[in-house]
């Protein structure tokens, strides 16, 4: 008569606790950490229960978030940057206006979207930063981490300094009236006279170039440091390693305010400016679609561009941020949550930017209709007969649609002579069309814009805050993307990491903030990100889809969430992002290919911008930034291809093997035969031990239960390693149940 459950549960658990105490008593003095530990015994269970399992022990080990709000607020953060205030106007601008929007809205579900939703995913099952992750996927593909810290470094590098100049700003702005406000006078013994700079250009052009960047004519010129930008970016530095110390502990509680306060912002910007004269043409300009251009291939080029940098792929700060997270968690929810934030958030600032435009255009509108008018009642009675004019007409007070009557009236009477006249057109759309983008959105026209707003100090203060913050959130993304790696991979102290990568930066950007520290900040913007994340981005798409598998994947997927994803997520991971993604990096290469690297200098006597060519030595760094971002990738395919990586560093402290999906510290002394899983437990002790008779289908996990140093705790508070076996040794003899 065969037993009951409970009787054949108690035979079996008395046989496996035996099991246990034979491998205990032939430990001896091989590992006397070892012997602190306790080792549960568990069931052969599925992937998922395994998992929960896992979950539990490194959420004691690894920080994680303290709410589901700190965490959704730093993606948001990390993803909402400049780009969305100064860059996405400025393409809605070019493209057609409202009818940008649909094929942006369209590359977001495309390649957007799923793109986030893969790097969220991997982030949060494999808990480790981008190092780690690609090396989990594909040991061969394992330079993708690398070459994402190397591109984070150097965004890093020209992105602080940005913040820095919106602290110098920041710092100017608490005077009345502005500093940019006029142009300054220039006294003599005998003459007092406007600077000619300034005349020339504007007040707030001749304030950008002049007196915050005193800018060189050419980026031969180096002019020396420029120490008020000096001490902003030590300033800027200073504030991003004080947030990052701690990691997510510390950088967590401050994205409660660098993450909102910019809504804040941008909401009493909008109400603000649509109680100005003239916003509501900016708007009404904004969404007058022009269809032509909307469907241009340089359209959809740029529109993926944007969508591409708006969500930060590729930075790895995305999938380090979702390491801290839960197993469980659901990160579908979570992609498509910070992505529409992050579009509605670049529709909310293009209609601030394009109504406080409306009220730039208007102004400077009246004013060349004023002026003209002075040129118009001078040519009264020579050039112009009174009888032209409508007798409604009155010259004291001249509305725009008053003198668009007058201009059109001379124009037909005088075709030919009318251009010798020197009338300009004074129309408000054509100030709209003046398209303007980055740096000289944000620290000319709407510098200038502001001057003109009621009490401009107070919202000179606001914006330029709001822009520091804007810019903190997406470094603290941008950091993560190389500490965390750095940490999980080598095990240093993420304290000693942080001071020392400030360190670095602050050390490197020194050549940001030389007179002709500008050209240098376009140059790295436009060489060191665009291209080598592109190629980063696909490499991962291809990594996942086609080299770890894209049907394994969605089984994960379905293990980890608790549901299966949408199949629109498996055509789009296999067959439609990567055709989007490789379309979009041939474009990138055409275009380098088509226009010479070139850059916009700043020519005092001229008063304005003109395009130069880099010198050699120029080129030679534009190259070398995309060479030196992407060089990780072949160098670590090519070491894992012929075996010429040693994964077993010196000590064993930062050795990291990846078998069968599972990640595990593999100590030095780990014998040559040793290939098995279970050789992880037995790494230290003497080859001849026998193993423990644990049955087939059971696992043993160790359990640190005591503090030990990096050599006997892989899993320490630098890492995430899993220190378990999965499989048995053939030997292993069969228990006789």
């Amino acid at each position: 008569m065969p037993k009951n459950g409970k009787v054949v549960k108690k035979e079996l658990d008395d046989e496996v606790t035996e099991s246990v105490k034979d491998l205990l008593s032939n430990e001896d003095t091989c590992d006397d950490s070892f012997k602190k530990s306790s080792l549960i015994v568990s069931d052969g269970q599925d992937d998922k229960d395994r998992d929960a399992e896992e979950a539990s022990d490194a959420e004691e080990e690894r920080p994680a978030w303290n709410s589901k709000l700190q965490y959704i607020l730093a993606q948001v953060g990390f993803s909402v940057g400049l780009g969305n205030v100064w860059r996405f106007p400025y393409l809605c601008q070019k493209n057609g206006g409202g009818a940008y929007l649909v094929p942006y809205l369209i590359l977001l579900v495309v390649i957007g979207i799923p793109l986030f939703f893969l790097e969220l995913a991997v982030g949060q099952r494999i808990r480790r930063g981008s190092i780690g992750v690609w090396n989990y996927i594909s040991p061969r593909l394992g330079g993708i981490g690398f070459a994402s810290c190397v591109v984070c470094f150097f965004v890093a590098l020209y992105y602080n300094v940005i913040i820095g100049w919106s602290l110098f700003y920041f710092s100017q702005s608490f005077q009345q009236p502005l500093p940019w406000h006029e142009c300054p006078l220039v006294k003599n013994k005998t003459l007092t006279y406007v600077e000619p700079e300034c005349e020339k250009s504007s007040a707030t052009t001749y304030y950008w170039y002049r007196v915050a960047l005193n800018i060189s004519d050419s980026i031969s010129d180096s002019g020396g440091l420029n120490w008020k930008m000096t001490l902003c970016l030590l300033a800027a530095w200073t504030m991003v390693c004080l947030a990052m110390i701690k990691g997510i502990q510390s950088s967590g509680k401050v994205m409660y305010f660098s993450s909102l306060f910019p809504y804040v912002v941008l909401i009493c910007f909008l109400v603000r400016a649509l109680l100005l004269t003239g916003s509501i043409d900016g708007i009404r300009h904004m969404f007058t679609p022009s269809w032509r251009s909307c469907w241009s291939p340089r359209c959809g080029a740029e529109a993926a561009t944007q969508v591409f940098f708006a969500l930060g792929l590729g930075f790895g700060g995305v999938i380090a941020f979702s390491s801290y997270n839960k197993r469980d968690n659901n990160c579908h929810f979570d992609a498509v949550l910070v992505s529409l934030i992050n579009f509605f958030t670049s529709v909310l600032a293009t209609l601030v930017v394009f109504a406080v435009l409306g009220f730039k255009a208007n102004i400077m509108n009246t004013k060349c209709v004023a002026l003209n008018t002075k040129k118009i009642v001078g040519f009264l009675g020579n050039e112009i007969s009174h009888d032209l004019i409508p007798q409604h007409i009155n010259f004291s007070h001249v509305t725009p649609e008053d003198y668009l009557q007058i201009t059109q009236i001379i124009r037909e009477v005088k075709e030919e002579d009318y251009a010798r006249l020197g009338l300009d057109s004074c129309n408000i759309e054509d100030e709209l069309n003046k398209a303007v983008q980055g740096t000289g959105l944000a620290f000319i026209a709407f510098t200038e814009a502001m001057t003109h707003f009621p009490a401009s100090p107070f919202w000179s203060v606001m914006f330029f805050l709001m822009l520091v913050n804007l810019g903190l959130g997406s470094m603290f993304g941008t950091i993560e993307g190389i500490i965390t790696p750095l940490v999980d991979t080598f095990k240093v102290r993420k304290e000693i990491l942080t001071v020392g990568c400030c360190l670095l930066a602050f050390s490197i950007g020194l050549i940001f903030v030389q007179r002709s520290g500008n050209y240098f900040v376009a140059m790295f913007d436009d060489y060191s990100a665009t291209l080598p994340l592109l190629i980063v981005v696909v490499l991962e798409n291809i990594a996942v889809a086609w080299v770890y598998g894209i049907d394994k994947f969605m089984d994960d997927l379905k293990d980890m969430l608790g549901f299966s994803p949408y199949r629109f997520y498996y055509y789009m991971w296999k067959y439609i992002t990567p055709l989007v993604l490789l379309l979009l990096l041939a474009a990138s290469f055409i275009q380098l290919g088509m226009t010479p690297p070139s850059y916009s200098a700043w020519i005092e006597d001229l008063a304005q911008e003109k395009s130069q060519s880099y010198p050699p030595w120029g080129l030679a760094l534009c190259i070398s930034l995309v060479v030196v971002a992407i060089l990780p990738v072949p160098v670590v395919f090519v070491l894992r291809h012929f075996n010429l990586l040693d994964e077993s560093a010196a000590g064993g402290r930062s050795a990291v093997s990846y078998r069968k999906g599972r990640t595990a510290e593999e100590e030095e002394e780990a014998g040559p035969g040793d290939d098995d899983d279970a050789s992880l437990i037995r790494g230290k002790c003497p080859p001849s031990e026998e193993p423990s008779p644990v049955p087939p289908g059971k696992s043993i996990y160790r359990k640190q239960s005591g503090a030990g140093d990096a050599d006997t705790a892989p899993n320490g508070r630098y890492g995430i390693g899993y220190l378990m076996t999965t499989d048995t040794t053939p030997d292993t003899p069969e228990p006789d149940l």
